[in-house]
């Protein structure tokens, strides 16, 4: 028999089972019930890198994280969560809206402190560390055996051998470089160190790695009483004394009840993370309630509802006079250009800052194809002199979110991230006063931007990846 004679059977049989591949995986990714543009990207990239496509998908494609959900969910009983369906009734439409879809209800602050890059963020929490008296808990996405690094370990050391209970959990690929040894001295004092989705692979069943799911929070709770959360983490590249082009960011302390969510924010995670239950009665001490309205919203694939998401796209339509959108990743869906380009076309102050140059070729490339379109319906885009990771909505004089969250499909959907709802006119007045610097250093995107074909089709490439990213 000739290779001829071959060909046409072994064709037969490779088609038939290119057919029966795409069929079965068609069907896996849509009973996912995923955005339609965000399911026909993978089923086209599935389709043309048949075994690579898989692999990838396998590894990075979206989860919805169910066990997950369940421990999580045990844990807040667990920790004897209060109840506060009652809040409801006193509280704003979008307050209303960010308990239904995550749980945690709105609360108060006596004080809210914007810290603007990292010089003044680690001044503000190392000097809170050294007053801690009861415990001290961590978490970051982002935390480098660096000076900057060095100095915090060095800082929660000392309070651990102080009897201060030091908690750490960090997420595992975001802080790969942390070798064993950088927490030995920590840990040898009684302070404990976790780690979030580890990297660890087994060949069991099915079983599908968490590696594209990642707690991109930042959260310090300092004695049930003090908070910090906002966008920098430990490393010199956010830190202006150590590195000359350190990224500008913008972090924020808190004072008051508002912390309590917070608190229970990071125990969700640290139980989740080590099956590990803190019930020290110490972790939730009383607050005078504070004039500060202020909601925490965490998010993350163990909910649906996309709190962060939603809170974000009802803010800007909701809005009376202005929208203010800080962010370094603009990789928007259909419903955040719609409100973004709605709220322009109705005559808002739109205003969306970028940096001219992220730290990722590709998002950045993805971000511009949409500023035509955006510029076109009257949004001011405007491009930050260097790379800018501050994430921040200021929405009229009296509403702002602040946190770790991007305003991109990641942060939306697959990474835990978690922000501030605040509804005061002095926080807003205070988020203004750092924005309007800021766009002061900014350039302003032209309407008609100059830009070579290649330049247009790299961006218009990046595009068609975009829900992907």
């Amino acid at each position: 028999m000739s290779l001829a004679d071959l060909w046409t059977p072994l064709s037969l049989i490779l088609s038939l089972a290119w057919i029966g591949y795409l069929i079965v995986l068609a069907g896996w990714i849509i009973l996912q019930k995923r955005e339609p543009i965000a399911t026909l990207s993978w089923l086209m990239s599935l389709a043309l890198l048949p075994v690579l496509g898989l692999l990838i998908y396998h590894f990075f494609g979206p989860q919805r994280i169910h066990r997950q959900r369940v421990k999580r969910l045990r844990s807040r009983l667990l920790l004897g969560r209060e109840e506060t369906t009652a809040r409801l009734d006193h509280s704003s439409p979008l307050m209303r809206l960010a308990q239904g879809s995550s749980g945690f209800p709105p609360s108060h602050c006596q004080r809210v402190q914007l810290l603007v890059d990292g010089g003044a963020t680690f001044d503000a929490l190392l000097a809170a560390i050294a007053q801690a008296r009861h415990h001290v808990h961590l978490e970051y996405y982002i935390f480098e055996p660096d000076r900057t690094g060095t100095l915090v370990r060095d800082a929660l050391i000392e309070r651990a051998r102080a009897g201060v209970q030091v908690r750490v959990l960090l997420d595992a690929l975001g802080s790969g470089r942390i070798k064993n040894d950088f927490f030995a001295e920590l840990r040898a004092a009684g302070g404990e160190v976790a780690f979030f989705h580890r990297l660890r692979l087994r060949l069991r069943g099915l079983w599908r790695p968490k590696l594209n799911l990642r707690s991109h929070r930042k959260i310090v709770v300092i004695d049930g009483a003090i908070g910090f959360t906002g966008g920098i983490n430990i490393t010199d590249d956010e830190n202006e004394r150590f590195t000359a082009g350190a990224y500008h960011d913008l972090h924020l302390r808190m004072d008051g009840e508002a912390v309590r969510w917070l608190q229970l924010a990071f125990l969700e995670d640290w139980t989740y993370a080590c099956s590990r239950v803190p019930k020290d009665e110490g972790l939730w001490p009383a607050h005078d309630a504070g004039a500060i309205p202020a909601q925490v919203l965490p998010a993350g694939p163990d909910s649906p509802w996309e709190t962060i998401h939603r809170v974000k796209i009802a803010a800007i339509g909701r809005a009376h006079t202005r929208v203010w959108l800080a962010t370094p990743y603009f990789v928007p869906g259909e419903a955040a250009r719609m409100a973004l380009t709605s709220a322009a076309l109705r005559g808002l102050d739109v205003r969306l800052l970028v940096p001219e140059r992220s730290d990722s070729l590709l998002v950045s490339a993805a971000a511009r194809s949409y500023f035509d379109d955006l510029i076109a319906a009257g949004v001011r885009v405007f491009e930050y002199p260097r790379m800018l990771h501050t994430k921040a909505l200021l929405i009229d004089d009296d509403t702002c979110v602040l946190g770790s969250s991007n305003f991109d499909n990641r942060s939306f959907r697959l990474n835990f991230e978690l922000c501030v709802l605040f509804e005061d006119t002095a926080v807003a007045a205070d988020l203004e006063a750092v924005l309007s610097e800021d766009l002061g250093k900014a350039a302003e995107v032209p309407p008609q931007r100059p830009m070579s074909l290649l330049h247009r089709l790299i961006d218009a490439a990046a595009r068609l990846v975009s829900p992907l990213l």
